[in-house]
């Protein structure tokens, strides 16, 4: 039996004592977080779907190394962004192999949205915010993604990341100079 409202430590230590059930508090807990923070680091709905699967699996064979007196949040998330690193070595190889042109470029799929005008103006005002971000080098992206998204504070993102806090200070900054650029530039493309 797992109590009202443990926290994540306890949940963990329940999970490494055989409780499927904690385990499973812990990923409901958790999942959405993952979820976004993948999907903002791959770009792509399906693959952050996969990546959030092997991210709990991974999590769950190396739940014995959690370290209860630290955040389970961060250690998810630190799993998540090297599960996304991995992503995108393998698809860099598929890539290299490959001259097919991507899936999602063949994924238009009709909306059923109330005004079709303002849905398509929503959709690739996302589109091209998610593509200003998904341009950022890795290092920045990470930032914006942990802060800016996630809304963790500079020290977790830091202790993830495993840089400094002024370090983290300086990629947020540089990261939302360059989105800026990025879509004032595309701004001016489609004028």
């Amino acid at each position: 039996m797992i109590a009202d409202d443990p926290d994540d430590a306890s949940l963990a230590a329940q999970a490494l004592a055989g409780r499927q059930a904690a385990y499973g508090a812990l990923m409901r807990r958790h999942r959405d977080a993952v979820y976004r923070l993948a999907r903002g680091h791959v770009g792509d709905a399906d693959a952050a779907m996969d990546i959030v699967q092997e991210s709990f699996v991974a999590a769950f064979a190396s739940l014995a190394r959690y370290d209860g007196r630290r955040p389970f949040r961060g250690w998810i998330a630190r799993i998540t962004i090297n599960k996304c690193h991995d992503w995108a070595r393998r698809r860099a190889v598929r890539r290299f192999f490959s001259f097919a042109r991507p899936i999602e470029d063949a994924a238009h799929v009709a909306d059923a949205a109330s005004d079709p005008e303002q849905a398509a103006q929503s959709r690739a005002g996302v589109a091209r915010i998610e593509a200003a971000v998904a341009a950022l080098p890795v290092a920045l992206r990470e930032v914006v993604l942990l802060r800016g998204i996630e809304g963790m504070s500079q020290a977790e993102v830091a202790q993830i990341l495993g840089v400094t806090e002024k370090a983290v200070e300086t990629r947020l900054y540089r990261a939302r100079r360059q989105l800026q650029e990025m879509l004032r530039e595309s701004d001016g493309a489609r004028v």
